[in-house]
């Protein structure tokens, strides 16, 4: 002990105190001494005195040796008691060291009393170790029971915020600390931002303004000394703030006297800090600090998993997007093979229907009004076919190479669109009572993209009508047109019932439809296609009760780009009659093409294949009378209409080619037409198609 000893005297007799005070100064010990002999002052001394041991008379006038120990008990006090009294006997002795007395020495053996001291002050001291080491090992195992509990609490979450959270309440329900919060740094602002508070320290973190969300510069840390995020101490613990920035001022005034700083460490870098505060200068032991810094440590590598595992779902899900847009091209692919079979066989079967009817309107003068209005309606009725067999073509075609494309003003296609779909979103609904308002929202001096105007207004509209479709009780349809960096995005976006996530994400798909026997299932799946020839894309926004945003984006022309190549129309009459070949599988096709090529007074042959169409081409050559043109079908069993072109032209280099297929566009889009072919005729073939066809060639020919 580094001080004079302080020994209580419990004596009546002042001689007899004397000659004990003067025994220990004889056997070398320091002290400093106080006496007293009533209950009052012994109470008083314990407090004010504050002894290491206490020499006691068995018996005094008001107070006795028996009472002053159990006082001690009472108190819970571990400082020794030594009896030094006169002769009382042994029953007495046993009586006092069974009530907790360190030891008994008789008056006339004074001589033994340092010893007695001694040995009473060590076995304090050694209890006092003990009794502390017990402490320290049930506060370590309650530490340790808490960090476990924690530590299981984390493993459970598995987002940042919540292992946050719940580190947090654990700590202010269990250590207990009055503040408890977690920061995020900010190392290019120096600063740290309030992320999470515990729920009891809330009200305490309004008065000091360390609410989340909070920046908090690091030189105003109350609880930092020096640059934080350069340091490598593993934790930081000033015992007694002082009041020497007007921040630390705020903390000493709210009643904050101690705090703790942990950095949260994610290999070696800091990326925040868990701050705790206690009301009591000194309030944080070795234990205490020992366990924060664990604490943070567990903290640190849960919120790196957490990190981890929230990469690993992300790159997941963007892997499933991918996954899902692949299986929707191999889809769009598989289907865009059956819709060309299903194209092709419909305009074969088109083909004299519409071919007939125009060699009819336009040959027969004589014929009656009524025949003539219906004949117009096959045509439109076939014509009408003909669309739908396009629009089905159109959701998995490509633009073909040589596809010119020319500026377009979407400004000009939103107002144009507006006005085509004018009664579906006014006329129709206000008969029913229905209100739909449509807000153009068009940016000024919006610039021109290059593309098929057609094509785009075409988008538009069917958009327009699936808005209008989506509101049935009315609303407010948005169009809106915006450049952002370097894409122009036309918007439309309604008030309608929206879509669940399931639908939005299979609205894209061909024949994919919500309105039952109503729908065809093309819309969509036509503007998808439309904004993939214009190598744009399509973005869908839609939550159920909340309508539905479709964005079309498109990007800029690169500079000089989008200057169409001269287009002339091939037009006035050939110089003489043509000698022709018709190659076609289809019986009623043959035969439109001879009735049409024979009313312009040309010389037909047809042959029903290709073999038969090449037999007849090397008869004509043999006889001398060769043919001007051929015009063959594509899609012809065992030799088609390529085979046809390459033969013809191993022996008649000069002899045009003129493929007829149903298939033309995506002929012209998957791969570049060869070169033995010189015009792609589409079916169904329209009689100023063919016409133009012949001029076309012919005139490729001469030249």
């Amino acid at each position: 002990m580094d001080r004079p000893l302080r020994i209580l005297i419990l004596e009546d007799v002042p001689m007899d105190a004397e000659l004990i005070e003067r025994e220990l100064r004889r056997a070398g010990l320091a002290f400093t001494s106080r006496r007293v002999d009533t209950e009052t002052d012994f109470r008083a001394a314990l407090d004010d005195f504050e002894p290491d041991v206490i020499l006691a008379d068995y018996s005094l006038p008001q107070f006795t040796a028996m009472e002053a120990l159990r006082i001690l008990r009472d108190r819970a006090s571990d400082v020794p008691l030594i009896l030094v009294t006169g002769s009382q006997g042994e029953e007495v002795a046993v009586e006092c060291i069974k009530a907790g007395a360190a030891d008994y020495i008789l008056k006339s053996s004074l001589t033994r009393l340092p010893t007695a001291v001694q040995n009473a002050l060590e076995r304090w001291e050694l209890e006092r170790a003990r009794r502390r080491a017990e402490e320290e090992l049930r506060y370590q195992f309650i530490r340790t029971h808490l960090l476990n509990q924690i530590v299981r609490a984390i493993a459970e979450r598995q987002d940042v915020r919540s292992i946050l959270e719940v580190t947090l309440q654990y700590l202010e329900e269990q250590m207990p600390v009055d503040y408890a919060g977690m920061g995020r740094y900010d190392a290019a602002a120096r600063a740290f931002q309030v992320l999470h508070t515990g729920p009891r320290s809330r009200p305490l973190a309004e008065v000091l303004g360390l609410i989340p969300g909070m920046m908090v510069p690091i030189d105003q840390m109350p609880y930092l000394q020096g640059p934080l995020q350069e340091s490598k101490e593993s934790i930081l613990y000033v015992p007694d703030l002082p009041m020497d920035t007007p921040m630390r001022q705020k903390l000493v005034q709210a009643g904050i006297h101690s705090a703790v700083a942990v950095p949260l460490r994610i290999e070696g870098h800091l990326f925040g800090v868990l701050a705790v505060f206690r009301r009591t200068a000194y309030g944080f032991s070795p234990a205490d600090l020992s366990f924060l810094q664990a604490l943070g440590e567990h903290v640190a590598l849960a919120v790196q998993h957490a990190r981890v595992l929230e990469d690993l779902q992300r790159a997941y899900e963007d892997l499933r997007q991918t996954q899902r847009a692949v299986m929707q091209q191999e889809r769009l692919r598989a289907l865009g093979q059956m819709a060309s079979g299903i194209v092709h066989d419909i305009n074969n079967a088109l083909s004299p229907i519409l071919g007939y009817v125009e060699l009819l309107l336009e040959t027969e003068p004589d014929l009656n009004e009524r025949v003539r209005r219906q004949l117009e309606v096959i045509k439109t009725a076939a014509a009408d076919i003909a669309h739908i067999v396009t629009r089905i073509r159109e959701f998995y075609r490509s633009r073909g190479a040589d596809e010119p494309l020319f500026p377009v003003d979407l400004n000009r296609v939103v107002e144009q669109a507006i006005d085509l779909t004018r009664p579906r979103w006014r006329d129709i609904p206000q008969e029913r009572g229905v209100v739909i308002e449509v807000r153009p929202e068009l940016e000024p001096g919006l610039p021109t993209v290059l593309g098929l105007e057609g094509e785009i207004r075409e988008a538009l509209v069917n958009l327009i009508l699936n808005a209008v479709d989506a509101m049935p009780q009315g609303g407010v349809l948005t169009i809106r047109t915006f450049r952002q960096d370097d894409r122009v995005v036309l918007e439309v976006r309604d008030t309608g019932v929206g879509m669940d996530e399931e639908t939005r994400r299979r609205c894209l798909e061909p024949f994919f439809t919500t309105k039952g026997k109503a729908g065809t299932g093309l819309g969509l799946a036509v503007v998808y296609g439309v904004m993939q020839r214009h190598e744009g894309d399509i973005q869908i926004e839609s939550e159920l009760g909340r309508g539905t945003v479709v964005r079309l984006v498109f990007p800029l022309p690169a500079e000089g780009a989008g200057s169409p190549r001269p287009q002339f129309e091939e037009s006035g009459s050939l110089d003489r009659p043509l000698h022709v070949l018709v190659i076609d599988d289809e019986p009623l096709l043959r035969e439109l093409m001879r009735e049409m090529l024979q009313r312009d007074g040309h010389q037909v042959e047809v042959a029903d294949g290709g073999q038969a169409g090449l037999d007849a081409f090397h008869e004509a050559l043999a006889r001398g009378t060769p043919f001007d043109i051929v015009i063959t079908d594509l899609g012809m069993p065992y030799v088609d209409g390529r085979a046809v072109a390459q033969a013809i032209k191993q022996v008649a280099p000069t002899t045009p080619v003129v493929l007829m297929t149903g298939w033309g566009t995506r002929l012209k889009a998957e791969a570049p037409v060869p070169p033995t072919i010189d015009y792609v005729l589409e079916k169904p073939p329209k009689f100023h198609e063919v016409r133009r066809a012949l001029r076309r060639v012919i005139r490729l020919k001469h030249a």
